[in-house]
Order: structure tokens, then C-alpha cells, then sequence
């Protein structure tokens, strides 16, 4: 009887721990398998040179994944996709169909572990501190408006902005303060064929910061 309180004490505390049993190698080979290389590619720095190169993609590129978002909401992601952007990749005027992939399982945690394996050095960790920050929403809006091409929560909970960039609603969730400062930083390095601004140059970095804080509190 002991024996058996201790093994189902020990499978609780597994459980609660989440998934062991994600592997990396075989996230791998499942994106393989399953040509999510036809949408993506993973491996980098990046490659596009031209608008002709940035058009031809099927969908974003995903070498610096692990950098960019964070690992709980990309394993929910994963096992059930919605649209982030509302128009369909690489499009103006069409929206998007909303028909990625799902996966389940331990194919979503080998996946997931595969994806945040993939990092840039140019994200350095500890450079912003989420919080809320009046000045960067000021920029957001004002300075830099931003909402011209990005859907971001309003007030009461109500969606605004434009359609031709990735929607930050629920960013706070979705993506890495330090990624988000590093592409206002140094964008070129992430996209270097990209219809946004380049900042750096003219917001000061602190207010780079800012604006990063700012998204990554955005719910």
C-alpha cells in the first residue's frame, strides 16, 4: 500500500510538472515531415534581399522563434492555431483564411521544443522591463502610430488599428519583451525586406524600450 502512495504521489507530481517528454530532434523532423518548410524556414540569418524574395514567402520565417515568442503560448498555439495576422501572409487585400495546421499531443511539445531551440544572439536577455509605461504608449500611438498598421486593445476592451501588419493584440502573451526592443533596435538583422519603419535613429533608445514595455503589456 505504501509502494503504491508513492508511485501515484510521484505520477502526480509529473503531471503537474507539465511534459518531459518533449524532444527537440523530433520536433525536427516532424516540421520536416510535415513541410511546414514549405511556409517556413528555420534556418538562418535571413535570407531575403529583395521585395520579389519577401513576396515569394508563404509565411514568416521562424530561425529566431525560440527568441521571439514565448514557449506556453506557442505550445497552445500550436495545438490550436488562430490568425495573428488578420490579412493572409505577404497580402493586402486578402484575408486571412485562418487554416493552419493543428497539432496534438506530444507532436505540439516536440514541435514547440524545436522551435524554441532556434534563438538569435542579436536578443539579449534583461534589456526590458515589463510594466506599464505611459511614455511608450504615448509613442504608440502618437509619436509613431503604430496603430496605422497593427490592431492593439483600446479602451473597454475594444480592437483598433489597421490590418496590414500582425495584430499585438494579446502580445503580452505572445512574444518576448527583449525581441520586441532588439527588432525596434535592429530590424534589418530579423527582416531585412519589411514595410515597417526603422526606428532606431529616430526614437532614442530608451524610448525603444518603451515602446516594447508598452506592447508587452498589451493584453
Amino acid at each position: 500500500m505504501r509502494f503504491m502512495m508513492i508511485t501515484a504521489m510521484g505520477t502526480a507530481l509529473v503531471l503537474a510538472a507539465g511534459p518531459t517528454w518533449a524532444d527537440a530532434a523530433a520536433g525536427k523532423t516532424a516540421f520536416a515531415a510535415k513541410k511546414c518548410t514549405e511556409c517556413h524556414y528555420t534556418d538562418g540569418p535571413a535570407k531575403e534581399k529583395t521585395i520579389d524574395d519577401q513576396l515569394a514567402k508563404k509565411g514568416p520565417e521562424l530561425w529566431y522563434a525560440g527568441s521571439k515568442f514565448q514557449k506556453k503560448w506557442l505550445g497552445a498555439w500550436l495545438a490550436d492555431p488562430k490568425p495573428i495576422r488578420p490579412l493572409k501572409y505577404g497580402t493586402l487585400n486578402k484575408k486571412n483564411p485562418g487554416d493552419h495546421p493543428k497539432l496534438a499531443g506530444t507532436e505540439a511539445a516536440n514541435m514547440t521544443d524545436f522551435l524554441m531551440s532556434l534563438t538569435s544572439d542579436a536578443v539579449k536577455a534583461g534589456m526590458v522591463k515589463v510594466k506599464k509605461n505611459i511614455k511608450g504608449k504615448q509613442i504608440f500611438i502618437k509619436k509613431m502610430p503604430c496603430s496605422g498598421c497593427h490592431q492593439s486593445p483600446g479602451r473597454k476592451g475594444k480592437i483598433t488599428g489597421g490590418f496590414s501588419g500582425p495584430s499585438l493584440v494579446g502580445a503580452g502573451k505572445r512574444l518576448n519583451p527583449d525581441w520586441i526592443y532588439a527588432y525596434l533596435k535592429t530590424p534589418s538583422v530579423f527582416k531585412p525586406v519589411k514595410a515597417m519603419p526603422t526606428f532606431a535613429g529616430i526614437l532614442k533608445d530608451k524610448d525603444m524600450k518603451n515602446v516594447a514595455a508598452h506592447v508587452a503589456k498589451m493584453k
